[in-house]
């Protein structure tokens, strides 16, 4: 078992899914920060598109069990920042050509 990394943390977020959007959360730019500990814990902070998103619960469960997906990590925590505020600017450039954007 190898060391856990950012790329593999970043592989399982890609499979949480905006239903508004239809795109990943990693490619809308929702993820700030990945941060493993020599123990293989993770802590991921995310933002969501606005703050009234109704599905904020959802969005950090799945982060969460998707991350625990990974063999050999340790502790998953996955923390919620409005700060800085997401923008579209924070997309990838996949993700806003997906969405007709510049």
């Amino acid at each position: 078992m190898g060391a856990i990394t950012k790329e593999a943390v970043l592989t399982q977020l890609r499979h949480v899914m905006d239903p508004e959007f239809r795109l990943n959360i990693v490619d809308l730019g929702l993820i700030y920060e990945v941060a493993i500990s020599p123990s293989s814990d993770v802590t991921v902070q995310m933002t969501v598109t606005t703050p009234g998103c109704p599905i904020i619960p959802q969005f950090l469960q799945q982060a969460h069990d998707h991350i625990a997906k990974i063999e050999g990590v340790g502790k998953v925590q996955v923390q919620l920042t409005f700060n800085p505020l997401w923008t579209p600017a924070k997309m990838s450039a996949e993700a806003r050509a997906a969405l007709g954007l510049k």
